[in-house]
This record gives structure tokens, sequence and C-alpha cells, in this order.
């Protein structure tokens, strides 16, 4: 009743050779010595292991299904790690990892080390405003390249090829995408792009200032783009 074979279904980004070196369970042990829950612990060491069931199978194998993590986006902790979407920090980014993420930035490595719960609440906030970014339909519009979390000054988006600032502040935040979709979907409409738009107004919530690319001065109260988004006015909040 030896081990003949141990096979890994479900693993993809983590190697079957790394799996097998974490194993405690190795092809000619003997099948009914082995102990499931500490085959699935080690193997929940490897990174990208989210989850491992081991399961004995006949003629003698042992076969650990493997659940991996999905990345969600990047964190710059001093250094790019993967985030999943449980807003677990789970490995540094390496450039075999083929991945084109967003990154979310704002917290230094002492931060997660000494206040790892209130760093992954922010990600995890994070996170969340990427989700609604998507199911607002804005990437089609433009991707996100960056997003940026101030503990004081709440959320800024960095959006498409330009690296156009969106400024969502704090607070309403699905309105304000609603907002930007239609502030984006304007100013594509007049074949214009913007450098800058401010959507975090404290006393004026629903005020918007577009500050237009290759041009100093900001979108007023007539352009059809303010007009789509609200009040706007010639300055910043």
């Amino acid at each position: 009743m030896r081990i003949r074979a141990v096979r890994f279904p479900g693993a993809s980004r983590a190697a079957e050779a790394e799996l097998l070196a974490l194993s405690p369970a190795k092809p000619g042990d003997q099948l009914l010595a082995l102990e499931p829950e500490a085959v699935q612990a080690a193997l929940e060491r490897h990174p990208w292991v989210k989850s491992a069931r081991a399961t004995r199978r006949f003629p003698p194998a042992l076969e650990v299904a493997v659940v991996e993590r999905e990345p969600a986006a990047l964190v710059d902790l001093g250094g790019l790690y993967l985030v999943d979407r449980d807003a677990h920090v789970f490995k540094r980014a390496a450039s075999g990892d083929g991945l084109d993420l967003p990154v979310i930035t704002g917290f230094a490595r002492d931060d997660y080390l000494q206040r790892r719960a209130a760093v992954e609440q922010h990600i995890a906030g994070a996170l969340a405003l990427l989700d609604g970014y998507a199911r607002e339909g804005l990437g089609a519009l433009a991707s996100v390249s960056e997003v940026h979390v101030d503990p004081d000054e709440g959320v800024t988006l960095y959006i498409g090829e330009e690296g156009t600032q969106v400024r969502l502040g704090v607070g309403d935040l699905p309105q304000k995408l609603s907002r930007l979709h239609r502030i984006l979907s304007a100013l594509r409409a007049e074949g214009r792009k913007a450098e800058v738009l401010h959507l975090d107004n404290r006393t004026s919530p629903n005020r918007v200032t577009v500050r237009l690319a290759g041009r100093s001065a900001e979108v007023g109260p007539r352009s059809p783009a303010s007009r789509t988004a609200g009040k706007a006015g010639p300055r910043g909040p």
C-alpha cells in the first residue's frame, strides 16, 4: 500500500515540483500512514495556495485538490506585492507572474507590519472601489492603473493611458463613480481628455471640476461635460 503517485488537481501557478517538495507525503510512503491534515497544512504554506484537501485514492495514490489564490491587485509596500480578493497580501510580485493589475498605493511597509488590520481594511476598500468601477462599466472608457489611499483625504484614481487623476475623496463613492461615467462619456463625445477630475468637494458634493489636458483653464459651467456632471466651477474644491 505504498503511494505510487501524488497528484495536485487545481494547481496552475503553484508548480507541482514545489508542492511535492512541501508535502510530507511522497511516492513510496505508506498510503494508510499519511495524515491528510498535515499534508493540507504543509501545502497551504505555498503563497499561491489558498486551500488544499488531501484524499487517499486506489490504486495507492495521494490526490491533493488545490484552490489557488486569485490576484486582484498589486499593493506597494516598499515593493510590489500581490493581494487577493480577501485583501490578503500573499506574495511579492515577480516578473514571471505575468500580471497586469492596478496598483494600490499609500502605505509603507512599516504601516503593514505595525497596523496590518487597518491597512488590510483600506486595501479591502480599494478593492471594493475597483469592483464598483467595473460594475459601472468605466473600464470600457479608461482602465485604472493606480488607486491611491489617504486615510484623511480619501481615494484618488489614476486612469487611462494618460494617467488622468480622479480625486474621489471620501464617501458616496457609488454616486461619484456614476458621475464619473457621465463625465468621461461626455468628454469622449467632445473629443477631449482631462488631466484632473475633482469629485471630492466636501462642502458641495455635487460640484465637479474638470481640468482639460493641454489647457490651464478648467471646464466651465456651460460646458456639455460639466452640465452632464452637475455643477462645475472655475476653481477646485
